[in-house]
């Protein structure tokens, strides 16, 4: 960047508090969780949405656990106070449930609110004035004591409107951009909330501390927050709040250090939606707590329907490389990723653990709603153990680790002529194509098996077999079914190979399950090639891989004239 620009730039002061305690913290209870999505989500839409849509939105967060939802801003708009007077005369709030409502410390908007609030069995009145030293000198024009008059004030008449309209209310109080106060001066304005307000341990109140404008790095929040925490006097009859966006895209660590500091309490929205950069995110904060062996308190085990509640009701999209919702975030292109991944799950499945351990998945897909199916995906950049996953996972195919590197180079090169992701279905056609299918150059018609030397252990074997158009009868002798075929095979003068590797398994279970024969031979020359076959009787697959395996081997022979090859 040109110097100038540069320049005009300065970091923010971080201040004195050498004695901190978060860092040596952890995160070991949920914190009590509010939505803004009906208020501080909906002002961020493009459109923001219908009585209909938002109704179906409270209810999902009902549903999913929720305790405090911030409805609306019923002053400042008609749909808004017409949503809370639906949902309070309709009786939608259910009793483990605190609606909140957002307000200015402005008179004519306070006693709207309370209009609209009238007849509700509980809610949460959240108070709100700019402390900021920014906003006091160039939007308010005031001075400390004409911000604290504000607060007080608000406050004053929201206690005097609680009393008149015999209302069960709770006073949440944030001094907005909190970042950008000076600490001292939000320990005082909240304070003097606290003396007017007169909370007690039945109805704490709670002191919201709002990133209204991420302006630090996340340890300086953590700073500002435990600096009030130590300061602000009666810390027992107060719920301390974090509210954070996210401008400097760290809103979720500086939450989580914020409850490391002393916090009781989050508000956020579900994805992160919200002005500008957005909310914190509570799926991905409720997340990460779950990954650590916290139970986060909110049921996202269905992630699947709460994306396509949001994304139709809010006409936003979640990012497909959104933390734990995305569509690709459980999916891995990179060939080293897909091997780890495959040998994690089998060895997790194996060892029958008591705690998830698969690397670069930290979390089940399973536990919140999605399934094993996009874990792997292939391309041009997927490796061997990625293309084996995806046979094993999606068609029941368990490749010998051997045959890895070759099925695998055959996907590739598909999918650099193709282009983009390879999907499961092409990748099976492939594989059909490439070893089930093969007919050419020999085709068997038919097979006898005779008795052989019972001393030796020889048996005798017959076959007929189709090449370039004739029908060839071949004998060959050996001990066993596939040596006997090997033999019948070479004896022609044909082609010479050897049997190198053998592995079958069941590809199905019970009555009706088929077996499945993998066979690698290698030519005179040293190059191997595998074969694959599938029947009910195991030693038909095994025929069939035999076959399979030589018509790769020996594909270059000539269509139309026999040809021997050493």
């Amino acid at each position: 960047m040109k110097k100038e620009v540069v320049q005009k730039y300065r970091p923010y002061r971080p201040i004195e508090l050498k004695d901190r305690t978060w860092p040596d913290r952890t995160i070991d209870k949920a914190p009590l969780w509010c939505s803004v999505d009906l208020r501080d989500g909906n002002q961020a839409l493009i459109y923001p949405m219908s009585i209909r849509q938002k109704t179906e939105f409270f209810e999902t967060l009902v549903k999913i656990g929720f305790r405090h939802i911030e409805v609306g801003f019923p002053a400042a708009s008609e749909i808004e106070y017409r949503f809370l007077r639906k949902i309070i005369e309709e009786k939608l709030i259910p009793e483990q449930v605190t609606i909140q409502v957002l307000t200015q410390a402005r008179e004519h908007l306070i006693r709207r609110t309370f209009e609209a609030l009238a007849g509700v069995p509980k809610a949460i009145v959240h108070l709100y004035n700019s402390t900021s030293t920014l906003q006091r000198d160039v939007v308010f024009g005031m001075d400390k004591d004409g911000i604290i008059n504000l607060a007080v004030q608000g406050t004053k008449l929201i206690k005097k409107l609680t009393k008149e309209y015999g209302l069960n209310i709770t006073l949440e109080y944030s001094p907005e951009s909190f970042t950008g106060t000076e600490c001292d001066f939000a320990v005082e304005i909240c304070t003097r909330v606290m003396e007017e307000w007169e909370p007690d341990p039945h109805n704490k109140i709670i002191l919201n501390l709002p990133a209204t404008v991420e302006m630090t790095t996340p340890n300086i929040y953590a700073d500002q927050v435990e600096y009030f925490i130590r300061h602000i006097p009666h810390r027992e009859l107060a719920i301390i709040s974090l509210h954070t966006h996210n401008d400097r895209g760290t809103a979720v660590a500086a939450t989580e250090l914020g409850l490391m500091a002393g916090a009781d309490r989050v508000e956020g929205t579900l994805f992160g939606n919200g002005e500008r950069t957005g909310n914190v995110d509570i799926v991905t904060l409720a997340l990460n707590m779950l990954t650590q062996g916290v139970d986060p308190e909110l049921d996202l085990s269905d992630i699947n329907h709460l994306v396509e509640v949001f994304e139709r009701n809010t006409g936003m999209e979640v990012h497909p490389r959104h933390p734990y919702a995305g569509d690709l975030v459980f999916t891995a292109f990179s060939g080293s990723h897909q091997d780890a991944i495959n040998k994690g799950m089998k060895a997790y499945r194996e060892r029958q653990s008591k705690y998830w351990e698969v690397p670069y998945l930290p979390i089940d897909p399973q536990d919140i709603g999605r399934t094993y199916d996009s874990i792997i995906r292939i391309n041009s950049q997927s490796g061997k153990g990625g293309v084996a996953y995806v046979m094993e996972h999606d068609f029941g195919f368990c490749l010998p680790k051997t045959m890895h590197p070759e099925f695998a180079a055959i996907i590739q090169k598909i999918a650099e002529e193709q282009g983009g992701e390879i999907l499961p279905e092409e990748i099976y056609e492939a594989f059909k194509r490439e070893y089930l299918d093969r007919k050419l150059p020999f085709e068997l018609l038919h097979i006898t098996t005779g008795r052989g030397d019972l001393e030796e252990q020889e048996i005798e074997v017959e076959l007929e077999v189709l090449y370039a158009g004739e029908k060839l009868h071949l004998v060959g002798r050996g001990n066993g079914p596939l040596d006997s075929i090997r033999h019948a095979l070479v004896s022609s003068g044909l082609i010479n190979f050897n049997i190198k590797n053998y592995s079958e398994h069941s590809l199905s279970e019970g009555s009706d399950s088929k077996a499945i024969a993998y066979i690698q031979v290698e030519r005179a020359d040293g190059a191997t090639f595998y074969g694959v076959g599938i029947s009910p009787n195991i030693g038909r697959a095994s025929v069939e891989a035999l076959f399979s395996a030589v018509n790769r081997a020996f594909a270059h022979l000539p269509a139309k004239k026999l040809l021997y090859l050493s």
